[in-house]
């Protein structure tokens, strides 16, 4: 029974962080700010890496000022690399790393700071190429090309063209 429960509680933590991503997606981003902080406190700096990296990739979301934006989105990507060294999480942060660097691309743009936003903007484009075809991918695909527009990048087209995937 209680290895039962320990391969649940991940899912209910999971759960819960999805849950105020639903508050924060139907308009209260401050409320969804303050409970994001309050299970940031109940997992802690050093929570499962999963955990951590899924709550601050959306907390940073909620930030006002682009350098706190940017300080979470960097923990979600510490945490995303401390995921991936645990096999049962290696898929689930596969799937995050090119929204984490898009994310930090992004952040880096709004700051000024045009070669890191290239820099993580390519990681990004490298990273999205493990998609499996879907509508994940489709809008990771469509946010590159919205980025690189903004920077210039992609020959003006605007949009990007994704690799086809192989069977």
């Amino acid at each position: 029974m209680a290895e039962r429960q320990e391969q649940t509680a991940p899912d209910a933590v999971l759960t819960r962080i999805g849950q105020v991503v639903m508050l924060h997606h139907a308009g209260d981003r401050e409320e969804a700010r303050h409970r994001f902080l309050g299970l940031w406190a109940e997992i802690g700096e050093h929570g499962d890496p999963l955990h951590r990296c899924t709550l601050a990739h959306y907390l940073a979301d909620t930030q006002d000022d682009p350098a706190d934006e940017l300080a979470w989105d960097l923990r979600a990507l510490t945490a995303a690399e401390e995921a991936g060294e645990e096999a049962l999480a290696v898929t689930a942060v596969a799937a995050l790393y090119p929204s984490l660097h898009l994310n930090l691309a992004d952040d880096y743009v709004r700051l000024g700071r045009g070669d890191a936003a290239r820099t993580h903007l390519r990681w990004a484009r490298e990273a999205a190429t493990a998609l499996t075809d879907d509508g994940y991918a489709e809008g990771v695909w469509a946010a590159i090309g919205r980025l690189e527009s903004r920077l210039g990048e992609g020959g003006g087209r605007g949009t990007w063209t994704p690799p086809r995937q192989r069977p």
